[in-house]
């Protein structure tokens, strides 16, 4: 059993190694001076802006989303998340004692990366149909974690109240969303394109994560990690623990398994999403205490996500 264990355990980490291995690369660059600051900003830009919206337009696109579309396991994913938020922000004053810092917190526990690891992690898992069905989760997903960041970060950073219609403003008009948006309408409304923009997009689809992992590595400052405090430890436990735990379990209870759940612990597991820290900076948050988390949590990740990805394929559930 322990063998059988250790094998599932090098499928894991194959999931898990080759992302890992190109943030590690873009540290290794960072540190040669092959790639700077300049760089990383320019084609963390370029990925946001471009790359990314097209690998997932050619992802629905490509796909039969009717057969994907789960309405009780979108639902769940959202009551989940919202619930685990709720939790996490009546704990934060009891675990964290600068109110400033709480919001902080709470975002950094539970907004996982979702556009960037999680997909590395759902591409590597089952392919192009993982890759599309992260994709159809992130889109509910993210406007959920955009909605509470704001919240948490504005009313714990100041006194304004939080302009829903804002939000849902920058919702509609961010690139992820709207790549998302004309795949899937491209797809129901079986729309033709022409073979040279498919094979085009496939081409800018394929240099996306691999980019947007590198660059992850060249923003990284290992030597932040010397400032870290048990603030930012208590947020990575809670991220690649506490939250997949406490949304894996109830999942499989209510009847979830298979691709569904690899997918939804692949994509609740991965790291501090590294936007979060962008909008720390933001709006004038504690954005140390920010890219400690961000830093830790997607170093921690290769052996929390690769040991729980085992467990979850030993008891046979994914």
């Amino acid at each position: 059993m322990l063998t059988e264990f250790f094998s599932l355990l090098g499928f894991a980490f194959g999931v898990t190694g080759p992302i890992f291995l190109l943030v590690f690369l873009g540290i290794f660059l960072k540190k040669l001076r092959v790639i700077d600051e300049s760089f990383t900003k320019a084609a963390s830009k370029l990925t946001f802006l471009v790359a990314m919206p097209t690998m997932l337009f050619m992802s629905m696109i490509n796909t039969d989303i009717r057969s994907l579309i789960n309405p009780a396991y979108l639902l769940y994913a959202l009551v989940a998340t919202l619930v685990l938020f709720l939790l996490i922000s009546l704990l934060a004053p009891l675990l964290v004692k600068e109110q400033r810092d709480r919001g902080v917190f709470i975002q950094g526990s539970f907004r996982a990366n979702l556009a960037i690891v999680g997909f590395a992690f759902c591409f590597n898992a089952y392919g192009d149909l993982g890759l599309a069905k992260a994709s159809i989760l992130m889109s509910v997903m993210t406007t959920l974690y955009t909605i509470l960041s704001v919240y948490t970060l504005t009313t714990n950073l100041s006194s304004e109240s939080v302009k829903v219609s804002g939000v849902l403003r920058d919702i509609a008009k961010n690139p992820l969303i709207i790549g998302l948006a004309a795949g899937i309408s491209c797809n129901l409304l079986a729309v033709p394109l022409p073979a040279v923009l498919t094979t085009g997009g496939e081409y800018v689809a394929r240099m996306t994560l691999p980019l947007a992992l590198i660059c992850i590595g060249g923003s990284m400052s290992l030597g932040e990690l010397k400032n870290s405090s048990s603030v930012s430890t208590l947020a990575v436990v809670a991220k690649l623990i506490i939250v997949p735990l406490a949304m894996v379990y109830p999942a499989y209870l209510l009847g979830f398994t298979g691709m569904d759940l690899g997918v939804l612990f692949l994509m609740v597991s991965s790291p501090s999403a590294a936007a979060g820290y962008i909008m720390v900076q933001g709006m004038g948050g504690n954005g140390k205490l920010a890219a400690n988390i961000v830093v830790i949590s997607t170093l921690a990740s290769v052996i929390t996500v690769s040991l729980g990805l085992a467990v979850l394929k030993q008891i046979g559930i994914v």
